[in-house]
């Protein structure tokens, strides 16, 4: 058995019409999505690469201080001992340097373009130079294997053709932004929506190539017989986009549009495909499921990650009731299935302070009951401060169900 783990970094999940778009086109993702199991609430534990892939790589939540026992072996050193050759593919300096990248057998890294344009084709842009290097090693890959992508994808160049943006501009709209520097800045309260619209419509035509792209990877895979590859697409971080005045990777403050991410697998017997869960899941429970698909025990593991193939056979309807994300150690966030309470400290005063959204309708967090709901506030906040105790000392799992109020909200 194979897999294939592409972690698209900056992917926005509301630009995916299986996650309710219905201006981009994308009929690549959509059809690998239709063939796939859909986690609709999934978040990352940080924002930053290093706890992140800790995470992805050792089942070691992004909250826990310190580092994991040093007998704790990695994903590729738990599947490179039951005879997984392991491949790291990427183009992010932060992954390839990863201290647990060495435990991968082999390391393919992409170097980044020696200037930003826009490409006058697709095989001329970066992202398309990431896939082909993909596909040239599946072509020539050794059975079993695990092939982790981790590709700058979104927050990369934006040098998909010219073509791509101009898709999306409609007649009376302004002209399309023809940089290829990926944005990063902060905007005025009373900024210009067609200066948000230009940078929409080119974050659109990236997300329009990164579906040519996909779309020869499964036209690969179709030739080189995949049919015992799992595909596993998710993404790293999102990409803001004006939701909450910040466009790119500004000062990330840790709201929906970073931190819910897509996630889909696609198993080669077809399990869970076209069908889709509601159930919290986070970063560390691709590294429990890949050892869970490969059959791969062990000593006991962390019990905050969760093996999500009883979510894909429909076993189980959940498997946790709260989800934590941390930055920096001023921003910490908890979410449950109701409520989504964002806690930040520092000096920037529009993010400093304490949020509350209800959830799942409040999708990208823009009304903030904190206010009407002080009580809610409170608990769940108790609720971090123990959740993080025991995390610290591995009892996780004894800790008691969260009161109603907190799990399934109030009238």
């Amino acid at each position: 058995m194979n897999a294939i783990c592409l972690v698209i970094d900056r992917l926005h999940a509301g630009f995916l019409g299986s996650y309710g778009n219905a201006w981009v086109q994308t009929p690549q993702l959509d059809r690998l999505a239709a063939e796939s199991f859909l986690f609709d609430q999934a978040l990352i534990d940080s924002p930053r690469l290093e706890s992140l892939y800790r995470s992805y790589w050792q089942g070691w939540h992004a909250i826990r201080r310190g580092s994991p026992p040093k007998d704790r072996a990695s994903l590729p050193q738990r599947l490179g001992a039951a005879g997984v050759a392991g491949t790291l593919l990427t183009d992010e300096p932060a992954v390839a340097r990863h201290p647990l990248a060495t435990g991968f057998d082999e390391l393919v890294e992409i170097d980044p373009p020696d200037h930003e344009e826009l490409a006058k084709t697709i095989d001329q842009t970066h992202l398309a130079r990431c896939f082909a290097q993909a596909i040239d090693w599946l072509e020539k890959a050794r059975e079993p294997f695990l092939l982790w992508c981790h590709l700058s994808g979104l927050g990369g160049p934006w040098d998909a053709p010219r073509e791509f943006r101009r898709a999306y501009v409609e007649e009376g709209d302004p002209p399309p932004r023809e940089s290829a520097e990926v944005p990063c800045l902060r905007l005025p309260e009373d900024y210009d929506p067609d200066d948000l619209l230009a940078v929409t419509q080119a974050y659109a035509g990236q997300v329009s190539l990164l579906d040519a792209c996909v779309g020869a990877l499964l036209e690969c895979l179709e030739e080189t017989g995949g049919g015992e590859t799992l595909l596993v697409l998710l993404s790293a971080r999102g990409f803001p986009l004006g939701e909450h005045l910040r466009v790119g990777p500004c000062e990330e403050p840790l709201y929906g549009e970073l931190v819910q991410v897509p996630w889909m697998m696609r198993f080669p017997d077809g399990l869970g495909a076209a069908a889709r869960t509601q159930a919290l899941v986070e970063p560390a429970d691709l590294w429990a499921t890949l050892l869970e698909w490969w059959q791969i025990t062990g000593p006991p593991e962390v019990p905050t990650a969760k093996g999500l193939l009883p979510l894909v056979r429909e076993e189980v309807a959940s498997v946790r009731d709260r989800l934590f994300v941390v930055a920096d150690g001023l921003q910490q966030a908890i979410r449950t299935p109701a409520w989504y309470l964002r806690e930040s400290g520092g000096a920037d005063e529009d993010t400093a302070g304490v949020e509350l959204f209800a959830k799942p309708d409040d999708r990208w967090e823009v009304n903030d009951v904190s206010d009407r709901c002080r009580e809610v506030v409170e608990r769940l906040g108790e609720v971090f401060v123990q959740c993080e105790r025991f995390l610290q000392t591995g009892q996780i799992g004894d800790l008691p169900p969260l009161e109603e109020s907190l799990a399934i909200g109030v009238e």
